[in-house]
């Protein structure tokens, strides 16, 4: 059998759809929870409701971001959401500093995907943010690093060296990336490749952009280089890959 034929036998016969509400609720150091397509939590584990100073999860079901949290966090929050659902774009590892209804604070590694129906509509999203620590125990320490992820995700097109990078912190390069290392299980390097790579993905999927210049764009010297390291990362070519994911051109 194929494993979505195994996946078909076993949730077939379940008595309600599986959700994995019961499991994260056993992970006090992790937020879970489901989302539909109006930014409204439908799925929430117990340490959400905690964290928002509630005690069930019915206080939390139906109500958005902007509904729970004082402004502007709500609000950017919900903004967040919205940006999946519009675009279909996954977050992967975004470092956060949250602040919770309940006075809590603490840095986090927040991650949303989206759910899509069997046409391939955005109908929903999944996500969850693991702690890492209470914000007065390490706050200078991922202040530093979140820093640094926000000037690489807005300037990835730029040569970027780990010296600058550590320097802009106010660390050294060995301190850099052994909490880059500690946070994302890569090295300050691959982080900048990882998300150079994410950026032209999304270019050679959603625009007709011509390769050369998607190169150039996304911090490459030409467009061999660029060539030569999506190749090495996916498989494939750019107009290969740019074919195979049916693009929109």
């Amino acid at each position: 059998m194929t494993p979505a034929q195994l996946q078909t036998e076993l949730f077939s016969q379940l008595s309600e759809p599986f959700t994995g509400e019961a499991l994260f609720d056993y992970l006090p150091d992790l937020v879970f929870f489901i989302k539909n397509q109006r930014s409204e939590y439908v799925v929430v584990n117990q340490t959400l409701v905690e964290r928002c100073g509630l005690r069930d999860k019915h206080e939390l079901i139906g109500r958005r971001t902007d509904q729970l949290f004082p402004q502007p966090l709500g609000e950017s929050y919900r903004t967040q959401d919205e940006n999946v659902l519009r675009s279909g774009a996954a977050i992967l590892h975004q470092l956060e500093l949250h602040f919770y209804i309940s006075g809590g604070r603490g840095w986090c590694l927040t991650n949303k995907l989206p759910l899509r129906d069997q046409s391939g509509r955005v109908i929903g999203l999944v996500g969850f943010s693991r702690d890492l620590g209470t914000a007065n125990e390490r706050g200078e320490e991922f202040a530093a690093v979140a820093e640094v992820v926000g000037f690489i995700r807005d300037n990835y097109g730029d040569p970027l060296r780990v010296a600058d990078l550590a320097a802009r912190a106010g660390l050294s390069g060995y301190q850099l990336e052994q909490r880059i290392r500690k946070l994302f299980q890569i090295t300050a390097g691959q982080l900048i490749q990882k998300t150079r790579m994410d950026a032209a993905v999304k270019r050679l999927r959603e625009t007709n952009d011509a390769i050369a210049t998607i190169a150039l764009d996304c911090g490459y010297s030409d467009q061999s280089s660029f060539t030569r390291q999506f190749r090495q990362t996916t498989g494939l070519s750019p107009s290969e890959f740019r074919l195979a994911s049916g693009a929109r051109i």
